[in-house]
């Protein structure tokens, strides 16, 4: 038996070395890699813009290519996206800011309502804290509303606004939200050009519109991308019994309890409680949002879908 085993081990070794002989040089096959298409024109917040210019084109197929291949990021912006997005879009028209402004958010957050940069900036809309309240919001140890929905979409569109009014176009707009309204000033003036896209910036804000065109294009049709998702792996918007309360809070975990859920929950739900107590001096009016049970169970919840292309299935 012995030698019958090494007689065979024998011919499987002579096979491998003469009928299928494998050298240093054999290419290894590997699953396909496409590079995604690059338009020759696109449109943003309801303006043209041509690519036929090869840096234009070079910037946008670099973003393409990174934000395409960022898998998990960019999933999970467009399953965040349909939970976020019924509520964004309305501030968005009701502030008259175009909604292609959406993605701002995206590429700045991911839409992760408790995102936070290394340089501290917070929130759906990555407010510094400094910009934060010189736009009407309220941060500081038991209140931080970056990480308010409602309120920082507005103040976004606040900023967005006062930056159209001042350069005439989103791009520049944009760019300013990156840059500075400052830098983009002086450099639009200093390099005498009126737009963003014709400005020479540090890396991070010449790179910033072509992340959010890219950004658009990925999640106007993700499938394009290979982006396959069904509807139940969509997030879903969630219905909430809204309090409001105008008194202090000696113990968040205690008024949880008495209002039929827990701290995890309400912080969960609003992010811009920071602390467990609000000293609420001055008397101001807070909307606390408590998810209603039948929204916060997949069987029970209903199935919505906010773009049709996100899903496949």
């Amino acid at each position: 038996m012995k030698q019958i085993i090494c007689g065979m081990l024998l011919c499987v070794s002579a096979l491998t070395t003469t009928a299928f002989p494998v050298t240093a040089s054999t290419p290894t096959p590997l699953a396909a890699v496409r590079n995604p298409k690059v338009p020759g024109k696109t449109t943003f917040a309801g303006q043209k813009i041509a690519l036929d210019r090869i840096d234009m084109f070079e910037r946008l197929d670099r973003e393409l290519t990174s934000m395409a291949y960022t898998h998990g990021n960019t999933l999970l912006t467009i399953k965040r996206a349909n939970r976020y997005f019924p509520e964004m879009a309305p501030i968005l028209k009701s502030e008259g800011v175009p909604e292609d402004l959406l993605y701002l958010a995206c590429i700045e957050s991911s839409l992760n309502p408790h995102a936070v940069s290394p340089a501290k900036a917070a929130g759906f809309w990555q407010f510094m804290p400094a910009t934060a309240r010189e736009y009407g919001l309220e941060v500081n140890d038991s209140v931080d509303e970056r990480y308010n929905l409602e309120k920082a979409t507005r103040a976004a569109c606040r900023y967005l606004k006062s930056a159209y009014a001042k350069y005439g176009n989103w791009e520049s707009a944009a760019a300013s939200y990156n840059g500075g309204q400052g830098r983009i000033s002086s450099e639009l003036a200093s390099q005498k050009v009126e737009s963003a896209f014709d400005l020479w910036l540090v890396s991070e804000t010449t790179r910033y519109m072509f992340r959010l065109l890219a950004m658009k294009m990925i999640m106007e049709d993700p499938s394009a991308y290979g982006y396959i998702l069904s509807r139940d792996q969509l997030y879903q918007p969630l219905d909430y019994e809204v309090i409001e309360v105008s008194t202090p809070v000696d113990d968040w975990p205690t008024w949880a309890k008495e209002h039929g859920t827990n701290y995890m929950t309400l912080r969960e739900h609003n992010p811009w409680i920071r602390a467990k107590s609000l000293a609420n001096k001055s008397g101001k009016k807070y909307s606390v949002r408590i998810p209603t049970e039948k929204s916060m169970h997949r069987s029970s919840a209903k199935t919505k879908v906010y773009n049709k292309k996100w899903v496949n299935k």
